[in-house]
């Protein structure tokens, strides 16, 4: 895969700068790690969407069928 361009806010690049220091971490090494923990939590939110959509009924779905009395 080849580099892409990202562009990223002023105020943005500041911060990344500021903790770059504060770290004593490349920016580079920071949006990496940032991207993981992101790439996991979403990974975690489309598997639990995933599992709802196949563990969730609808109200007609519940009832269909169900006998009581």
């Amino acid at each position: 895969m080849s580099d892409a361009e990202i562009n990223l806010k002023p105020e943005t690049l500041e911060m990344l700068q500021a903790f770059s220091q504060l770290l004593n971490k490349s920016p580079s090494l920071i949006v990496e790690e940032a991207l993981m923990r992101y790439f996991a939590e979403e990974e975690q939110r489309l598997a639990e969407e995933e599992e709802r959509a196949l563990t969730t009924f609808s109200y007609d779905e519940f009832w269909d069928g169900l006998d009581i009395g």
